[in-house]
This record gives C-alpha cells, structure tokens and sequence, in this order.
C-alpha cells in the first residue's frame, strides 16, 4: 500500500513515515518537491539506522504528485489551510483513495487551548475537508489524540486509543489497521463522520490537560 502524507515534512509526518515504512511506501508531500525528496532521503536514513531494513521505501514530491499515487493519504495540515490546499490535492486523489483527516480546529486564547468550530461556530475540520472530497465516504478522521512529540520516536511505545469517525467500513477497516501497526495503539469506532467533531475536541483538552497539570504529552485510554 502507498500511503501519502501531505505536511509530511512537519513532525507527525515525520512519526506517521518511520513507523508505516516497516510495510509500506510512504510518499512524503510538500509544496516544494525538492524540499520533500531531501526529507524522504533523511527519514529513509533515520528507518535504516532504527531497524536495518524495511518492507517499504520513503519517497517524495510535490502534494499533487503524492496525492496522484496514493491509496490513503494523510492531511497534516493546519485547520486554516484547509481551503487553500484541498482542492487541488484532493481533485486529484484515485477514486478509490482513502484520506484521513488529524487536523484540529483550535486556537490558543488568555484561557487555554480553545477550540475554534465551539467558540467562533465554525465547521469541523472533517466537514471543511469533507467538501472537496471526490467521495465523501472515503475521508476517515483519525489520530487526534496522539501526541506528535510522542509519535516522532519510533522507539517509543503508544499506549493510547484512537478515535476513529467515518461513513464507509471498508475505509474504515483500513485506517483501524493502519493504527493498529503503531505499537500498542487501539482504535476506537467513535461513529459516522457527522461525530467526528467529538474526536477533533479531544486535542484541545490533552493540551490544557497538559500545561495545567506539568504532565508531558498525555493521550487517552479508554478502561
């Protein structure tokens, strides 16, 4: 499987690529091609250096190149580049292309980490990307409650649950075992994607969680 991130060169792309390549091919986008082949070549480095040898290789290019390859593709991108980057990207996505959407809606306010569909009644992120999909079925959200400092060091084991929300099982399928190849990651069927603004919201609350307690990049475990 070929999957794409684009914001690959940002730090969860960096976590999503070392982990995934073990599998699969791993396409790093960008909006500079050049950029994303320099940064391919150094996660292919940083894999062969952490297990020797992988099932997949690292690559990269420009977004629309990545989007064009990819059997699922990662939006790692923030919430406010949404409208900006999607039409082209996702225009050009296969038919059969599984996206899935991490992005939050959130900002940071003189009370903590807020969460912007809530206080300025803004859609979620799932609806903003949900709008420029081919088929609205194959858009997944996923990997909110994971945090990208934890994400980015593969010799860190993940116990932590992920909400899933989507409209299409076999996609669905796919995503769930995607999380299940991170190491201890479980996913969770939180519901349709019209839900997926229950999952979005969980990333503001790690957060505040976080800086209010001195606690170091905390996820969620369902018991």
């Amino acid at each position: 499987m070929k999957i794409g991130i684009i914001g690959g060169t940002g730090g969860m792309g960096k976590g999503f690529a070392l982990r995934w390549c073990v599998n699969h091919d791993v396409l790093i986008g960008s909006r500079d091609a050049i950029r994303a082949a320099q940064t391919a070549l150094e996660y292919s480095k940083n894999a062969t250096e952490l297990y020797g040898s992988v099932n997949g290789k690292i690559t990269g290019n420009d977004n629309v190149a990545i989007a064009k390859e990819s059997d699922v593709l990662v939006l790692s991108i923030p919430y406010e580049n949404i409208d900006s980057t999607c039409p082209a990207i996702l225009s050009n996505t296969k038919d059969s292309c599984i996206v899935i959407s991490p992005i939050v809606p959130i900002t940071k306010t003189n009370s903590g980490f807020e969460f912007i569909s809530f206080i300025e009644k803004k859609p979620s992120a799932f609806e903003m990307v949900q709008k420029h999909m081919k088929d609205k079925t194959k858009l997944v959200a996923a990997f909110h409650t994971v945090s990208e400092k934890k994400l980015v060091d593969p010799n860190l084991v993940l116990d932590f649950d992920i909400f899933i929300c989507g409209d299409d099982q076999k996609a669905i399928e796919t995503v769930s075992g995607l999380v299940k190849e991170i190491k201890n990651l479980r996913p969770l069927i939180l519901g349709p994607g019209s839900l997926s603004y229950l999952a979005e919201v969980a990333t503001p609350i790690l957060l505040n969680i976080m800086i209010k307690n001195k606690m170091k990049n905390p996820g969620l475990k369902i018991v």
